[in-house]
C-alpha cells in the first residue's frame, strides 16, 4: 500500500500562485509515475502533470507555461508550483502514484483562484 498526503492549498488571487507538496509513505519503493489531477464541481477528474521516475514530464495544455511538476526521489515527494493562477484552476487538487498494476489516490486539497 501506498498512502499519499497532499499539503499547499487554498485561496488566491487571480494571477498569483501557489505549491502543492504531496508525500509518499507506506511501500514506495517501485513508484514509476507521480502526478497530479483536478476536479472542478460538476465536471470530471483531469489530468493536470505527471513526471515519471526518470524526470520525464507532461502536462495538460491549459497548465502548460504556467504549471511546473518536480519529484524528490530522496525525499518520495512531488510538488506542484503553479503560477499565474486563473479562476478556471478552482479545482480539488489529487495526487496521484502508479506503482505496477496499482493507481494510487490522495485525498485531495482545494485549490480556490478568486478575487
Amino acid at each position: 500500500q501506498v498512502q499519499l498526503v497532499e499539503s499547499g492549498g487554498g485561496l488566491v488571487q487571480p494571477g498569483g500562485s501557489l505549491r502543492l507538496s504531496c508525500a509518499a509513505s507506506g511501500s514506495i519503493s517501485g513508484i514509476y509515475v507521480m502526478g497530479w489531477y483536478r476536479q472542478a464541481p460538476g465536471k470530471q477528474r483531469e489530468l493536470v502533470s505527471t513526471i515519471i521516475s526518470g524526470g520525464t514530464t507532461n502536462y495538460a495544455d491549459a497548465v502548460k507555461g504556467r504549471f511546473t511538476i518536480s519529484r524528490d526521489n530522496a525525499k518520495n515527494t512531488v510538488s506542484l508550483q503553479m503560477n499565474s493562477l486563473k479562476p478556471d484552476d478552482t479545482a480539488v487538487y489529487y495526487c496521484n502514484a502508479v506503482k505496477a498494476n496499482y493507481i494510487y489516490w490522495g485525498q485531495g486539497t482545494q485549490v480556490t483562484v478568486s478575487s
